[in-house]
């Protein structure tokens, strides 16, 4: 068993790429006085189309590290990170690394809800093919809700759009009317779209604008961040564990001076990033 330092540290964030910041901006908004480490794997990016090994090693990885930083409770912001790792990360690595440490994920909390907010029981998902094939979000909406029907729908250049900040361009109307309009063929009954990928909340302008009327989208930050919450207001043991002094330092394994410009995209604010290695 690796030793880590028991004393009190911040909750860490983790994703391959800059979508995890929506996560940490919602859980931020809602959980303000808690310490926070961003960990961007941002020069292995994208995890989407990689292999479940690939996904697993990476995010392997990250868990080692940030535990390392002092981190109890690490929050993976990156679906693809969720769908493939998290589960062998739970029941493998954590009762050899720490037990009594914590790895959670951003699909379980969609999944709990999503339930609450459909009528016709009929859900799409637009998410990154790795998150789609694995059919994560299906094997977790049907512990909690069976009679749910999911249809799945990869959206290939949405991630590029949003790290080339091309979101509000009028070219990105093209690749997501193409998508919006694609899951409405697959099952027209669909009432309610979860946005399976970190990335997709910045292109809602143009999802809401190729919508059909009277479906809800679903952005994941707001339900992972009541998820955490109220996580920690179950286990005080934990969060006891989490230091409370409203910082966040920014990690990345690429250029911190190019982390620090794209970050500026998804956070609307000026931040300091700082390099790590993970390999």
């Amino acid at each position: 068993m690796i030793h880590f330092s028991s004393s009190p540290g911040p909750i860490g964030v983790f994703d391959s790429g800059y979508g995890g910041l929506t996560i940490l901006q919602a859980i931020r908004q809602l959980l303000p006085a808690y310490d926070y480490i961003y960990l961007g794997d941002n020069n292995r990016a994208p995890y989407g189309t990689r292999s479940f090994d690939e996904v697993y090693e990476f995010t392997r990885q990250a868990v080692v590290k940030l535990f390392e930083m002092g981190c109890h409770l690490i929050i993976l912001g990156c679906n693809t990170a969720s769908a493939k790792a998290l589960r062998t990360i739970q029941q493998h690595d954590l009762p050899v690394l720490d037990p009594h440490r914590r790895v959670l994920g951003v699909i379980r909390p969609t999944a709990e809800i999503i339930g609450e907010l459909t009528k016709s029981r009929h859900v799409g998902l637009l998410a990154t093919e790795g998150t789609v094939r694995s059919e994560s979000y299906k094997l977790e909406i049907q512990k909690f809700f069976p009679d749910i029907q999911l249809s799945g729908l990869a959206c290939p250049f949405w991630v590029p759009l949003v790290e080339y900040n091309e979101a509000d361009s009028p070219g990105a109307d093209y690749f997501v009317k193409k998508r919006m309009d694609a899951i409405m063929e697959i099952d027209s009954n669909i009432d309610t779209i979860i946005l399976g990928c970190t990335h997709y909340p910045l292109l809602l302008p143009k999802i809401m604008k190729y919508c059909k009327p009277g479906v809800r989208i679903v952005s994941q930050g707001e339900y992972v961040a009541k998820s955490l919450q109220s996580y920690l207001e179950r286990h005080p043991e934990m969060d006891q564990k989490c230091t409370k002094g409203s910082s966040c330092q920014y990690f990345t394994t690429v250029n911190a001076e190019r982390f620090e410009k794209s970050a500026q995209v998804f956070l609307h604010q000026t931040i300091t990033a700082n390099h790590i290695d993970l390999a």
